[in-house]
């Protein structure tokens, strides 16, 4: 009877178990669907909810000292679009150098060298005279190739400009309607995690700071590397080309391509073998996977205090439901998740998985 008795509470509780372990699928899925269809919304949102976060401080600081919040609240974007000003600014100045040097690069490209010619003839088996007549075809379609393909990517990029004039217009929302905001959450959580919330708030603004300072370590390290990649290959301006290609990764798609399109055009035009571009491609693409799957995980995680593979699973389904913008949004939202948990007892099997180990 006794072991009957151990038999059924056993089974009902592994039913229980069973039973919530489908609840909090099906509010994963929910929840997961949501972000994907809304994210036209939930980017510019959580972007400009960062931005409010991060120039929270700023504007506290002012508002003590008798500045109205309406002024505060304007000088702290003013030098968050500033700063986006002057990235943008750079960007154009890399594309015109790049559209300038194109017809250059197209007259390099006929004279690539016998040697590598050779090489793919001897281990590619495709004839001299078709690789001449290769060259010599996108040789005349270069210029017009590439201003296609930059005006594609700028075309394909409306919504990200939607997106960065809708950024500042939430964060000064978030900011001047804060008191709002947090009255908001004090009667969603209740009187009984009252206390809690504030606590956690105060601990997310500390977080941001963190991730802030965590992804400009790691374009720091990022452009050391492409530099010293770069000097490897003998390109001028290696410091310049590295350093600049790294920051210019805060802006999606655009950025990254145009920076590294303009050591690209360089070593074309001042070197006489193809290897060279070659190497920049290949340096720059091994500090890339190198930046996504060990030095972003690991110096973020560590300035976040979120571990390892928690960084990794949020930049991994941040990518597929937000793309660049999940990414980079995911992990601080996994931040803050944990600091959650870190107050809610019944989440503590997640806080384990969540945090970095000492």
């Amino acid at each position: 009877m006794l072991l009957l008795l151990i038999i059924m509470t056993t089974m009902n509780t592994n039913i229980q178990n069973s039973n919530r372990v489908l609840q909090y699928l099906q509010v994963t899925v929910f929840i997961s669907l949501i972000l994907y269809f809304g994210k036209t919304l939930f980017i510019p949102a959580s972007f400009g909810l960062l931005v409010a976060i991060v120039m929270y401080p700023v504007c506290k600081w002012l508002e003590q000292r008798k500045w109205s919040r309406t002024l505060a609240i304007t000088l702290s974007l003013t030098i968050v679009v500033v700063l986006f000003s002057v990235l943008i600014w750079l960007l154009s100045l890399e594309l015109n150098y790049l559209v300038r040097d194109i017809p250059v690069m197209a007259q390099k490209l006929v004279k690539l060298s016998p040697g590598m010619k050779q090489w793919i003839y001897e281990n590619l088996s495709v004839p001299l005279t078709v690789q001449d007549e290769w060259l010599q075809k996108m040789s005349t379609n270069l210029q017009n190739g590439i201003g296609s393909a930059i005006q594609g990517v700028l075309s394909a990029t409306s919504t990200m400009l939607f997106m960065l004039f809708m950024i500042p217009v939430f964060a000064a929302l978030y900011l001047y309607q804060r008191e709002t905001f947090v009255k908001f959450l004090e009667l969603i959580v209740g009187n009984k995690f009252k206390g809690r919330l504030h606590i956690i708030l105060h601990q997310t603004t500390t977080t941001y700071f963190r991730f802030i300072k965590g992804t400009l370590i790691v374009y720091l390290i990022v452009g050391v590397l492409n530099s010293i990649g770069l000097l490897a290959l003998g390109i001028e301006h290696a410091v310049l080309y590295g350093m600049l290609t790294a920051f210019m990764t805060i802006i999606p798609y655009v950025g990254i391509l145009i920076s590294a399109l303009l050591p690209i055009s360089a070593a074309i035009i001042t070197k006489d073998s193809m290897w060279y571009p070659l190497g920049i491609i290949g340096v720059f693409g091994f500090v890339q996977y190198l930046e996504a799957n060990v030095i972003f995980p690991r110096v973020v995680a560590t300035q976040l205090n979120v571990s390892t593979w928690a960084t990794l699973v949020a930049i991994i389904v941040g990518t597929i439901l937000w793309g660049v913008a999940g990414m980079i949004l995911f992990i601080p939202f996994v931040a803050i998740f944990k600091i959650v948990t870190d107050h809610v007892e019944d989440w503590k099997a997640i806080n384990v998985l969540l945090s970095r180990e000492e």
